[in-house]
């Protein structure tokens, strides 16, 4: 479903260019990378191991997907352009579901601030988050992304505190308090700020 005017979604895409890095979510785990054109590829979660280890920051790469929006392409097959290597998306081997005690064991309290460089968006096209400036992946659901529209616009000033992931390939976090800098609201009534 399209979401504004101009974007094209649904359709195949084919698209090259060179990494500008990878993205995490807030989980630590690789999700993508953005292209120095500014397009971002999102890969499942599954894949980010062998993501990390087909790819490097500089490299050319050719992916094929299909186009979510404007920029946004879900990648089905991404192949490095230097040494003709590829993966392609295919569904996890089953595992064991992590017992709902150990969820989130390892994600540390994050706070970041800075200018939204670009909004993220959920498979339906409704914006669930931001990336900064300063490259930090703030996730929020999209009930919560509603609260803040006109927030959730480049070149806006935001802050957010929540749980997440630094790592080698940077920060993401799922906000529990978003807002304008020194104007942070809580996003659930049961979690301290």
């Amino acid at each position: 479903m399209p979401v504004g005017p101009g974007n094209d979604t649904g359709s195949d895409a084919l698209v090259s260019g060179t990494l500008s890095r990878l993205t995490i979510n807030p989980e630590g785990t690789v999700d993508g990378f953005v292209l120095t054109d500014g397009t971002l590829v999102r890969l499942p979660p599954h894949l980010g191991s062998q993501l990390a280890a087909l790819v490097r920051s500089g490299e050319r790469v050719t992916v094929a997907g299909e186009r979510r929006f404007d920029d946004e392409i879900h990648a089905r097959v991404v192949r490095n352009d230097g040494t003709g290597a590829s993966l392609s998306d295919q569904p996890p081997a089953p595992v064991a579901p992590v017992p709902a005690m150990l969820r989130g064991v390892n994600l540390a309290r994050l706070s970041v601030s800075g200018v939204v460089r670009r909004v993220t968006h959920a498979p339906r096209g409704e914006p669930d988050g931001v990336m900064l400036d300063g490259g930090a992946i703030v996730k929020l659901t999209v009930p919560a992304a509603r609260q803040f529209g006109a927030l959730l616009a480049p070149g806006e000033r935001v802050a957010a505190i929540g749980y997440g992931t630094r790592n080698a390939y940077g920060e993401a976090l799922q906000a529990t308090a978003f807002g304008a800098p020194g104007h942070v609201v809580n996003l659930y009534d049961d979690v301290v700020r």
